[in-house]
């Protein structure tokens, strides 16, 4: 996908009605950009500002909530394959296969909206993924790869 470039689907999962994985390929990028988020919601792979490490910032609703951040750059210009997993209670996030974040999480928010690859929740021009997006797998499970 390039720069200005994104892929909205319709509806395909809603976070709060239980465990759920998604699985991407990714290269390029920058940080502050996202690879997947759900219309009118989150940003559920992104790229952090300002560093460009793995982070998701679906998480529930209220003051408390945090979004989950790895350690490992993921816009270093490498194929990487990136992934959420989500079992009802804990946050994983895996880079190239291999846990790099987790928390525990015991609800997600309710979302109804469709999905948008390659481009953040607000479609804020500043979330365009400007690299290469490949192979999105989602499933209504909790997934270890």
């Amino acid at each position: 996908m390039g720069s200005g470039s994104f892929v909205r689907t319709p509806a395909v999962r809603d976070p709060s009605t239980g465990p759920l994985s998604v699985f991407a390929w990714v290269m390029g990028g920058g940080p502050g950009q996202v690879i997947l988020s759900q219309t009118g919601g989150a940003n559920w792979l992104m790229a952090r500002s300002p560093d460009g490490v793995l982070m998701t910032d679906l998480k529930p609703t209220g003051r408390l909530a945090k979004g989950l951040a790895s350690a490992t750059i993921i816009t270093d210009g490498s194929w990487h394959r990136v992934g959420l997993s989500w079992d009802g209670s804990s946050r994983v996030l895996y880079v190239d296969d291999i846990e790099v974040a987790k928390d525990t999480q015991a609800n997600l928010p309710s979302l109804a909206g469709g999905l948008y690859i390659g481009a953040g929740a607000t479609l804020a021009a500043s979330t365009f993924w400007s690299g290469l997006i490949d192979d999105i797998r989602v499933y209504d499970r909790a997934v270890k790869p």
